[in-house]
């Protein structure tokens, strides 16, 4: 009995050394409880079942999102303002700030605390070499808490060095329901963020090309010690799904499954968030059904061109009522300010119930300088506002003063003495 058990003992050991040695030990998505599933099977099956309404008893995950790049807008959000546990979707904070404020050429060797850290794993060992961009790409292919570990320490000085730039950066994103105690994201009370929040901090750092590259590399060869190791990205849509050139993965038993895609087709560039759904499988499934409804349903419009359009129609049936009192110039023009984001994202089906309302002054007084707001445009839909423009003079309208009155008399004296005097 006793050599069974030593037997046994020396298998486990032999096991144990085999999976550490694997790309992204313990990563996220290899402690699954189904890791076999078939993405492209499942995508097919999702895309199929996609309906025009989705409703939010169909979506598994605690709290979701779907953002769009281009408007700024939310198109489908089920607690999305709630804070919740973010897991490894951590690392998109921790990520761009090493990439906007280190040198990613730069070797630094792995401490033990590093080395030693829990959870998915690049399978560092205490006095690895790595740059800082290989550290990258295990942080965000791999999920790689060691790695995670790494940067703080070579960022920050410690974790909750690190955790104070991270937070730092959230203050100035303005992300006030965010707040880190680590660069990895493993579970504690203080350590959470919203939905919403989440695709912010995305898509301010997929405008980093660098950063955008790296989440949107599917596999990819990194060097620890000179020796080259190949890693593959846990994102299960990347590759997979029409349009996805990112994000990140995530896992913990406090957050559940969590997944932030980046999905681009033609003009429409969108950030779906699903975080605490209960298995992989659906927090795919959830995933592909709110991307999927986003396109099927979702189209733009350019604000700036329809206001123009409607107001220049409106200016050209009501110009001449407008009147000035004790004006002194005959000419008088304004015009809509335009909006700095005209992109919006409206409901296909919803075009047509696009409403322009113009609201402006009839009866103005001089003097008027130019630029002043003499009224205003607004675009709703559905009795929801969607833009409000100000409408403005173009040019200054003087009063009628005693010069402009001396003048008139005597440019016009003979007629003014035939009215009073009658001859």
């Amino acid at each position: 009995m006793k050599i069974f058990f030593m037997k046994f003992t020396y298998l486990l050991i032999i096991f144990f050394i085999i999976i550490t040695s694997l790309n992204c030990s313990f990563a996220d998505d290899y402690l699954e409880d189904n890791p076999t599933v078939d993405v492209s099977s499942e995508i097919s099956e999702t895309i199929a079942q996609t309906t025009d309404s989705l409703e939010s008893s169909s979506i598994n995950s605690r709290s979701c999102i779907v953002y769009d790049r281009n408007s700024h807008m939310i198109l489908y959000g089920k607690n999305e303002k709630t804070q919740v546990k973010m897991a490894s979707t951590t690392k998109i904070m921790t990520s761009i700030i090493i990439i906007e404020n280190y040198n990613l050429s730069e070797t630094i060797e792995v401490s033990k605390k590093a080395a030693g850290t829990g959870g998915s794993r690049l399978g560092l060992k205490t006095g690895d070499k790595i740059t800082i961009k290989d550290l990258l790409y295990g942080l965000m292919l791999c999920s790689g808490n060691d790695a995670a570990v790494a940067l703080a320490e070579y960022a920050g000085g410690d974790i909750q060095g690190f955790a104070e730039l991270m937070n730092k950066k959230a203050s100035e994103l303005g992300l006030a329901n965010t707040h880190y105690e680590s660069p990895h994201g493993l579970d504690s009370d203080g350590h959470y963020t919203t939905a919403y929040e989440l695709a912010i901090l995305t898509d301010y750092a997929l405008k980093n090309e660098t950063f955008s590259k790296i989440v949107g590399t599917k596999n990819y060869t990194i060097t620890i010690n000179g020796y080259p190791k190949n890693l593959s990205n846990t994102n299960e849509l990347l590759g997979y799904l029409n349009g996805v050139y990112g994000v990140k993965t995530g896992f913990t038993n406090g957050a559940n499954r969590c997944l932030v895609t980046a999905c681009k087709r033609d003009e429409m560039d969108i950030i779906c968030v699903v975080l605490g759904a209960d298995t992989k499988k659906y927090r795919t499934q959830d995933s592909i059904k709110l991307i999927e409804y986003a396109f099927k349903n979702f189209t733009y419009i350019n604000a700036n061109q329809i206001a123009t359009e409607n107001f220049e129609n409106w200016k050209d049936e009501n110009l001449k009522y407008i009147d000035i009192n004790k004006s002194s110039s005959a000419s008088f023009d304004f015009e809509i300010e335009t909006c700095e984001n005209p992109i919006l994202s409206v409901y296909k089906n919803d075009i047509g119930n696009i409403k322009t309302y113009i609201s402006i002054n009839t009866n103005l007084e001089a003097p008027i300088s130019s630029n002043t707001v003499i009224g205003n445009l607004t675009l709703s839909l559905n009795n929801q506002t969607l833009i409000t423009l100000n409408i403005i003079n173009t040019n200054d309208i003087n009063r009628k003063n005693i010069s402009y009155y001396l003048n008139y008399f005597f440019s016009n004296y003979s007629n003014i003495l035939e009215q009073v005097l009658g001859y």
